[in-house]
């Protein structure tokens, strides 16, 4: 992982981003650090880098671990055996 001042990443920024495919680079500005510079290698990525920062996608999700801590959830076989009835339903 690289460190470097805001000032030379934009001086350099082309090397940075072919640096920061290899590993991330932390950006400073006065010497603390302010922005993470990350390579993004495939489209997975950077579907997973936008879910990760989404406020309501957070919050759908601790919804639903909360809920499954509650009710505990339903077993994978009638999980999967509503999926199928609800796909069934659909094609009527």
């Amino acid at each position: 992982m690289k460190i470097a001042p805001l000032a030379q990443v934009k001086d350099q920024f082309s090397a940075y981003i072919v640096a920061s495919q290899k590993s991330p680079v932390i950006i400073t500005k006065n010497g603390k650090p302010v922005a993470l510079l990350t390579g993004l290698n495939e489209d997975d990525d950077l579907d997973t880098l936008v879910l990760a920062h989404n406020p309501r996608f957070m919050q759908i999700l601790e919804d639903a671990r909360t809920r499954v801590c509650r009710t505990g959830g339903i077993k994978s076989a009638n999980f999967w055996k509503q999926v199928a009835q609800r796909h069934k339903s659909k094609r009527k």
